[in-house]
C-alpha cells in the first residue's frame, strides 16, 4: 500500500532527557502513516564530526539536521526525518542522526551504548562516522561495539549460554550493514609500497593479532566484533570540506564554494547508500513498514527504560501479537466492504450469496496474509476463519428475512381475492370446495411465476398452504355436493399433496445445508494452500537469511584460518554445522506439513463442523 511521507524538517524519535530514554508521540504519528516498506539508514559517531552534514546530503537538503558550530554537541537523543526513497516510489526513506558519543557534558554517558544499540537495532544501515584514521584510539572510541551482547539480545534467555560472543552467533541474521566515514583523512592508503581501497584499508585495520595475552585480547576485542557482526562492511574516507574557519557556515555554503574532493566523496557516499541499502526486515525476512518500525521502537526503549537488554525475539513477538490482531481486524472489515458492495438481498439461491462470499473471502484472507506474521499457532488465522464464517451466516440470515419479506408482500397481493371469497362465504355452496382448490391452485401457480423472491420462496408457499388447510377442510366438509367417500378421498389427497411439498422443502434445505458444508470444506482448503503458499515463501526467506549467515561465517573462518586463529576457526565450524543441519531439517517436507497441518485441528476449535473434515 502507497503511503504519501511529506515531512518538512526532521523530528524528535528518541529523546534523551537528563539520562533518560522516551520515544516522541509526534515520531510516532508520523511513522504511523508509512505503510511502505522503510529503509532505515542511522548514523553514530563522537559528537562533532559531521555527522548530521552527511545526513542532510542523504535527504537531498543542505540543512535540516541541526549541524552546530561550536564545542557542544547539538543532537540530543534520536532524531528522524522520512523522505521518499530516490527511484524507489514503493519505499520510504528514514534517516536517524544520533546524539554525539562520548559528549563530556553529559556527565553520565551510561546511555550512550544504548544509543548506539538502538542505532543498531532500528537500522538497515549504519555508519559510524569518525575524524582521521583508523587507529588503536579510534578502535578504543568504538568500544560500544564490545558491549552490544551486554544490550542486544537477539533470543529469550535459555539458558545455553549466559552471554560473550557465543550468544551473537545470531546477530548476523538482523543486524545492519555497516559503514565507516572517516572524516577529515590525511593519509595515503598505501600498504606495503600498493596502492589499496578504502576497504582494504578497512579490512587491514581489523586484522586480529595472535596471542593470549590481555593486551591482544583487548586490542582484537572491537575488531572481533565488527567481522563477526557486521559481515557486510564498506569505508569511506572524506577531505575536510572547508576551511576549519568555515566550518561553522557548512550548512550555508554552496557546493561551488566546498573542496571539490570532498564533494565528490560525499557523492560516492550518498549513491552507495542508495543503491545499496535495503528495506529493514526482522528474522525471518518480514518487512518493516513506518507503521512497525514505529512500534519497534516503542519495545526497545520500553525494555531500556524498566531495565530490561532489548531482546529481538522478544519484540518481534510482542510485534507479531499486536500486528496480527490489527491484521485480522482490517481482513475483516475489508470482506464486509465487499460484501456490501458486491451483495444484493435476497439471492435467488444460496449458492449465488455462497460464490459472492467466496469472493469476498478470498480478497480479505489476501489482505490477512500480507500483514500477518510468525502466526506460529494459526490462532489468528483461525479467528478470521471464525469471524468470516459468522458473517456470513449473518449475511444469509439477513438474506432469509429479506426473502421473507419479498414473498409475504407477493403472496399478500395474490392471495387477496382469495381471501375475500372465503371471508364472503363464496366458498360455502355446492362444488365450493372445487372452486377453492382451483383459485388456491391459481395463486400458487402465479406465485411461482413471480421473480426475485429469493431462497425463502418454497417455506414461505409452504406456510401459506398450510393456514389454509384448515380452510379448506371446512369448505370441504361444508360441500353437499361430495359424498363421504370423496370427501375422505380429496382429504387423503390434500395430505399427500402438503406431504410431498414437505419433502421437497426438507430436500431443499438439506441441499443448502450441503451447500454450505461444502462451502466450509472450500473455505478450509483455501485458508490451507494459501497458509502453505506463504509458508514456502517464508521458507525460502528463512533459507536466504540462513546461507547469507554461513556464507558471512564461511568467509569469515577463512580469513581466520589463514591467520592461524584455530580456536576461533573451530568455533565458528560448530556454528555453521548447526545453521547447515537446521537448513535440512528446514528442506523437509515434514517441516512445512508441521506448520500447515495444525490449521484445522485450530480452525475446528472456532468452527465445529469443520471438525468433520477429519474424517477425510
Amino acid at each position: 500500500m502507497a503511503s504519501k511521507t511529506d515531512m518538512p524538517a526532521p523530528v524528535c524519535l528518541i529523546e534523551n532527557r537528563q539520562g533518560k530514554l522516551l520515544v516522541c508521540p509526534e515520531a510516532l504519528r508520523w511513522l504511523s502513516q508509512i505503510h511502505q516498506p522503510v529503509v532505515v539508514v542511522a548514523i553514530v559517531g563522537l559528537y562533532r564530526t559531521g555527522k548530521s552534514y552527511l545526513m542532510n546530503k542523504l535527504a537531498g537538503k543542505n540543512s535540516g539536521f541541526a549541524l552546530g558550530s561550536t564545542v557542544q554537541a547539538n543532537t540530543k537523543g534520536i532524531w528522524m526525518w522520512c523522505v521518499p526513497y530516490p527511484d524507489r516510489p514503493d519505499q520510504t526513506l528514514v534517516l536517524l542522526d544520533t546524539e554525539g558519543l562520548g559528549d563530556v557534558e553529559k556527565g553520565d554517558t551510561r546511555n550512550d551504548t544504548w544509543i548506539f544499540a538502538l542505532a543498531v537495532l532500528l537500522s538497515s544501515t549504519l555508519v559510524y562516522n569518525s575524524m582521521g584514521t583508523i587507529d588503536q584510539n579510534a578502535m578504543d572510541r568504538l568500544h560500544y561495539v564490545t558491549e552490544l551482547t551486554e544490550r542486544i539480545k537477539a533470543k529469550a534467555p535459555s539458558g545455553k549460554n549466559a552471554g560473550g560472543l557465543e550468544d551473537s552467533a545470531e546477530f548476523v541474521r538482523f543486524f545492519p550493514t555497516f559503514i565507516w566515514a572517516l572524516r577529515d583523512f590525511t593519509l595515503q592508503l598505501e600498504l606495503n609500497g600498493r596502492t589499496i581501497t578504502e576497504d582494504e584499508y578497512l579490512e587491514n585495520a581489523l586484522k586480529l593479532k595472535k596471542g593470549d595475552t590481555q593486551e591482544v585480547n583487548l586490542f582484537n576485542l572491537p575488531r572481533k566484533c565488527i567481522r563477526l557482526y557486521f559481515p557486510q562492511r564498506k569505508c569511506f574516507i572524506f577531505d575536510r570540506p572547508t576551511q576549519r574557519k568555515n566550518m561553522h557556515l557548512l550548512e550555508h555554503m554552496k557546493e561551488s564554494e566546498l573542496d571539490p574532493d570532498f564533494v565528490e566523496q560525499a557523492g560516492q557516499f550518498c549513491r552507495y547508500v542508495y543503491w545499496t541499502s535495503k528495506e529493514k526486515t526482522i528474522p525471518g525476512g518480514h518487512v518493516v513498514t513506518g507503521r512497525l518500525l514505529a512500534k519497534l521502537a516503542e519495545s526497545y526503549v520500553e525494555s531500556i527504560c524498566s531495565g530490561k537488554v532489548p531482546c529481538m525475539e522478544n519484540a518481534v513477538l510482542a510485534l507479531a501479537e499486536v500486528e496480527n490482531s490489527a491484521a485480522l481486524g482490517q481482513a475483516s472489515a475489508r470482506y464486509v466492504e465487499l460484501m456490501e458492495k458486491k451483495l444484493t438481498l435476497p439471492t435467488e439461491t444460496t449458492q449465488q450469496l455462497l460464490g459472492i462470499h467466496a469472493e469476498c473471502e478470498k480478497e480479505a484472507l489476501r489482505v490477512f496474509m500480507d500483514r500477518s506474521f510468525k502466526d506460529d499457532t494459526r490462532h489468528f488465522q483461525a479467528k478470521l476463519m471464525k469471524t468470516i464464517n459468522e458473517k456470513k451466516e449473518h449475511y444469509c440470515h439477513q438474506n432469509e428475512l429479506e426473502s421473507r419479506k419479498c414473498c409475504e408482500v407477493v403472496l399478500t397481493s395474490l392471495s387477496q381475492e382469495l381471501d375475500n371469497k372465503v371471508q364472503e362465504g363464496i366458498y360455502s355452496r355446492p362444488d365450493g370446495y372445487k372452486c377453492f382448490v382451483a383459485d388456491l391452485k391459481k395463486v400458487e401457480e402465479r406465485y411461482r411465476q413471480e421473480p426475485r423472491k429469493g431462497i425463502m420462496a418454497e417455506a414461505v408457499l409452504q406456510e401459506y398452504l398450510k393456514k389454509k388447510e384448515d380452510v379448506g377442510r371446512t369448505i370441504l366438509q361444508s360441500d353437499k355436493n361430495l359424498t363421504e367417500k370423496e370427501k375422505e378421498m380429496a382429504e387423503a389427497k390434500a395430505k399427500a399433496e402438503a406431504a410431498e411439498r414437505e419433502r421437497e422443502l426438507q430436500k431443499q434445505q438439506m441441499a443448502e445445508q450441503q451447500q454450505k458444508m461444502e462451502d466450509l470444506k472450500r473455505s478450509y482448503e483455501m485458508n490451507r494452500q494459501e497458509l502453505e503458499e506463504k509458508m514456502k515463501r517464508e521458507r525460502e526467506l528463512l533459507l536466504e537469511e540462513q546461507q547469507k549467515m554461513i556464507e558471512s561465517k564461511l568467509a569469515e573462518q577463512e580469513a581466520l584460518l589463514r591467520g592461524g586463529f584455530e580456536k576461533e576457526t573451530r568455533r565458528l565450524n560448530e556454528e555453521i554445522q548447526h545453521l547447515q543441519q537446521e537448513n535440512s531439517k528446514i528442506k523437509e517436507p515434514s517441516w512445512l506439513a508441521s506448520l500447515v497441518g495444525g490449521l484445522l485441528s485450530v480452525a475446528s476449535l472456532f468452527i465445529p463442523p469443520l471438525r468433520l473434515l477429519k474424517r477425510f
